[in-house]
């Protein structure tokens, strides 16, 4: 097993898994590129980054191709993409991978530094209810360094327009699907719901409980019609 891993062909799986996303977000690197224009805005191109769930890197490996002087600590539970996050950077001295689960209220313990100039999430966070997700961005409050930021890109519904949820929702699933599976996949959602187990809340309960959490700011300062980019400065 150690010898098939030592030969395998990380950045080869570190670009199908960011295929498989870009799949279900075409805009996705647009939301990655607005959050690396505010990390330079707010805090400088050499930022100490902590990339909350950060799955394979995708989101490390956008901070260093642009800003080669940052560093980035990756925290994730999922082992298998844990596994290709680790052989994609092995031997990248800027880049460290802990193994965390973020509901617990020690995941922060195993850190290597205890403040860092940037929090940067990405399409994982709607997995928590609003309960242990106000706790984490507590949490978060406490890391991030005065005048520092956190940014989390996902999945936020806006529970005041209705008709307008349900249209886009109904657009997007069809995007998604070959027609000849439209009407099963409209049956699956109907019994299953949203990818998202979490209660996916709105972009102003963010910023809110972001407030409430320490930040001094935060707004959206990205939206698509289904997803936002909530920017908060400490």
């Amino acid at each position: 097993m150690a010898e098939a891993a030592q030969g395998t062909d990380w950045r080869s799986w570190q670009e199908s898994w960011d295929r498989q996303q870009e799949w279900y977000m075409p805009d996705r690197e647009e939301r990655f590129r607005v959050m690396l224009d505010m990390v330079e805005a707010v805090v400088g191109s050499a930022p100490r980054v902590l990339d909350l769930a950060c799955g394979t890197g995708s989101i490390t490996d956008r901070l260093l191709r642009r800003f080669p002087d940052a560093t980035s600590t990756g925290v994730d539970l999922d082992p298998a993409l844990l596994a290709i996050a680790r052989g994609t950077f092995e031997g990248d001295d800027r880049v460290t991978f802990v193994t965390a689960d973020l509901k617990d209220p020690a995941w922060a313990e195993g850190l290597p530094h205890s403040s860092y100039d940037a929090v940067l999430t990405a399409t994982a966070l709607h997995w928590l209810h609003s309960g242990p997700l106000t706790a984490l961005y507590g949490r978060i409050g406490q890391l991030v360094r005065e005048g520092g930021v956190f940014m989390n890109a996902d999945h936020m519904i806006d529970t005041g327009t209705p008709r307008i949820n349900a249209a886009e929702r109904a657009h997007r699933h069809l995007s998604l699907i070959h027609m000849a599976l439209a009407e099963p996949t409209a049956e699956r959602f109907r019994i299953y719901g949203e990818h998202a187990d979490g209660d996916t809340p709105s972009p102003q309960w963010h910023a809110d409980t972001l407030r409430a959490a320490g930040f001094a700011e935060a707004r959206a300062v990205w939206s698509s019609p289904s997803d936002s980019l909530i920017l908060a400065v400490r």
